[in-house]
Formats: structure tokens, sequence, C-alpha cells
């Protein structure tokens, strides 16, 4: 079966419904393209996921509490579990995309939800951008200002491409499994105190929710939240017959991110338990670099140059191809020309922003992960209420009850950190 374009019938999704009957399609070629969908959608939410953000995040957070970090990233990993379930089910039963449910369930909420998923999507594409060229930075020497420009330029060019769909699959695809295997060889070089990190995951010494609300909205806020079911949408991956899959493919997507946080985590946690000094406070600081480097040497600099990297342009590639798809909020016959000019101009703009604004990289980054993560409970708290009280829009579809009670206690939570976070996540802007 021919793959869709990047942006192929975001209009009308519910028209994309998946059509195995269709002539000259066999039931393998549609189990094939189902589970090519599956795997693109797992890899778009995880690799988005697993971004610049999140890495200078986790070395940024492992560095001032130490194993007790640990706790926060099992807190976020079960938020993102609960989180990511509710969406991509409701997202897949309703065919319609995040903003067009809101305002189906309550009007006028999907334009508010738009505006500030793309607002959230912009900023998080500046630090992607930040995370490129520091990338770059660390791999050859380059520049971060130069390398942040050329790595938008690379993401431009998929957009451009006649076939940005199999290269936007691929390139996630091949990024994901490269950063695992990177991140697992310096995992194991810094060889970090394991039983203490186990210990504090369960029973930690302190408790820091601006860290968990930053972590949660690192890997699981803002655009990120939608990335994975959009991308099942427009491949027609939907209804009730692929329901099962659905929901595999998102707790697979959360483990990967989750496996892959813990293990960085380990890797800097080594360093930090070893004595090595890392900087977080210095306006040209890139904690998880310096970390790289004291566990490997040069090799883990220039390996961790190829980890931010691919996280970077991945992440790039996925903010920008979200936050674009709720701009089908304020115009449904938006052609896909004009959904892809829609895109390089989104990066285009997100590239000026990075080169004029003075906030460090890695101080954006951490930033955007609170920022996306105080968005979180709003789009959340809409969903819950569709899951609760409109089963019309998921046509009958009787909404789990389990499901339903961890989904309105997860956005409960979501709701109580933001509001305990709000001003040590905006005091980042000032670093």
């Amino acid at each position: 079966m021919e793959q869709k374009s990047l942006s192929s019938d975001s209009a009308e999704p519910a028209a994309a419904g998946f059509q195995p009957a269709q002539a000259g399609v066999t039931a393998f070629d549609t189990l094939k393209a189902r589970r090519s969908s599956l795997i693109a959608a797992i890899f778009l939410m995880a690799t988005s996921a697993i971004g610049p953000g999140f890495i200078t995040q986790t070395a940024t957070f492992t560095t001032t509490m130490g194993a007790a970090f640990a706790f926060g990233i099992l807190a976020s990993i079960l938020i993102d579990f609960v989180v990511q379930l509710n969406i991509w089910r409701i997202v897949t039963l309703t065919r319609m995309r995040a903003s067009d449910i809101a305002n189906a369930a309550i009007p006028g909420t999907g334009y508010l939800l738009a505006v500030l998923v793309i607002i959230g999507g912009l900023f998080f594409n500046i630090g992607n951008i930040g995370g490129a060229g520091l990338g770059l930075n660390a791999m050859v020497g380059l520049d971060a200002k130069w390398g942040g420009a050329i790595s938008a330029l690379i993401a431009i060019g998929l957009f451009t491409s006649k076939r940005a769909g199999l290269a936007l699959d691929r390139t996630i695809i091949v990024a994901g499994i490269s950063m695992i295997a990177l991140t697992l060889f310096v995992a194991f070089v810094s060889s970090p105190p394991v039983g203490e990190a186990l210990r504090q995951t369960v029973w930690p010494d302190t408790i820091n929710f601006a860290t968990i609300t930053t972590i949660v909205g690192g890997t699981v806020g803002g655009y990120i939240t939608y990335a994975g079911a959009h991308r099942l949408l427009d491949k027609g991956t939907v209804g009730r017959e692929n329901l099962g899959a659905v929901t595999r493919a998102s707790l697979t997507g959360i483990a990967v991110t989750g496996v892959m946080r813990y293990v960085l985590f380990l890797a800097v946690l080594g360093v930090v338990a070893s004595g090595a000094v890392i900087d977080i406070s210095g306006k040209g600081a890139n904690p998880a670099a310096q970390a790289f480097e004291a566990a490997a040497g040069t090799i883990g600099l220039r390996v961790f140059g190829v980890i931010l990297w691919f996280a970077a342009i991945t992440s790039v590639i996925g903010a920008a191809y979200t936050s674009v798809s709720f701009l089908t909020a304020f115009n449904k016959n938006m052609t896909e020309r004009g959904r892809n000019v829609a895109t390089i101009a989104f990066i285009a703009v997100s590239l000026f922003f990075y080169v004029v604004m003075k906030t460090t990289p890695a101080a954006m980054l951490v930033f955007v992960g609170g920022f996306n993560g105080l968005i979180l409970p709003i789009g959340l708290s809409i969903f819950m209420y569709v899951g609760w009280a409109r089963s019309d829009l998921m046509g009958g579809y009787r909404y789990p009850r389990w499901l339903l009670v961890l989904g309105i206690i997860t956005c409960a939570l979501t709701w109580y950190m933001g509001f305990k976070s709000i001003g040590p996540i905006f005091a980042f802007l000032n670093h």
C-alpha cells in the first residue's frame, strides 16, 4: 500500500479510515500497512518525548538531586502511561483531531487548546533547534548557533520532499534505536549506583513537584501528547477495529521513553556519584555533554553529540508536524501544500527566535518542558470529560471505568503539580 504524505487527510481524518477492502489490496498488505503506521506513531511519540529538552532536564535534575530524581522519573512514567492510553484511545474512536474533539465536546475549547499547543510547540521547537546546535557543537565543535541553523534547514528539507511521510518514518525509527543503543553504552561505562537508584525510585529522600511537572511536560506535555495519535489519524489507523493495536502501541511508546529516560538517568548518576563536577549555572552550560565526557572522555562527548542531534532533529520534525496539525481547527480546508508550507514557516519562525533570544539553550530546554507541563492538564481535562459524558462522539463506545478513574486522578494530579510549579518553571527564563 502506498504510504500517505506527511500531512495527508488532516482536514477529513474520519474519511481516511483504514480500508482493507480496496481493490488490489491483500490482507497481508493491510496488516503490513497497519503495522507500519503503528511503528511510525510509536517512534514519533517516543522520539518527540526523547528530545533535547528531556536529555538536558534529566542531566540537570540528576546533578542537583542525585538518586532522588529516580522517583520523579517513576512518577512521570506512570503519568505518561495514563495520559497516552486515554488520548490515543479517544482520538482513535472519535476519528478527530484533538482540537476538533474539544470543540465538539465543549464549543470553543478546541481553539484554546490549539493556541496553547501551537505556542507550546513553538517554545519547544526553539529549544529543539538549540538542542540540535548543542549536539553538533559536541559532535564536531561547530558553533551552536550555526549548528541550530543547519539542523533547521535539514528539517525543512524533509518537509519539501515528495516522499515526506516515508522520510519522517524512517528518520525517527533509525534515530530512536540509535539513541537507546548509544545511551546504554555510556550508562555501562559510568558504573552508576544501581541499588541506591532503585531504592530512591520508590522511597525518595526528597520530592520536588516542579521537577516532576517539568519532566512530565518534557515527555508528554504540549504537542507530544497528541503527536502519535495524530500520526495514526493521518494514516487512517482508527476505529474500534484498531483499538487493541492502538492501545498496545501507546503502551509500547511510553515503555520506550521510560527505558531511555531511566538509562540516561543512570548514565548521568554514575558521573555524579563518582564526584565529577557538572556545571549547570554557566551561560554556556551543557550538563549532559559534561556528564558524557566525564564518563567516556572525548568518545563520550562525541557520542553525546550524536544522541542529542538525533533527539533534536526528530523533535524539530515532530513539534512542527503536530503543532501545524492543530491549525486545522481554524481552517479545515487547508490543503496538503498549505500544511507543508505552514510547517516550513513554523520551523523558520522557531529558528528566528532561537537566533535572537538571549536565554541559554540549556535553560530554554528545561523551561519548555515545564511550560508544556502546565498545558497538559487543560487538554487532559477535556478528554476526560469526553470519556465520561460524550460517548456519542465515540460512536456509542462505553469507556472503561478503570481507565476513566485513572485519567481523572491523573488529571487532578497534573493540575495540582502545575499550580505548585508555575513560579519555579518561569524562573528558568532568567538563567
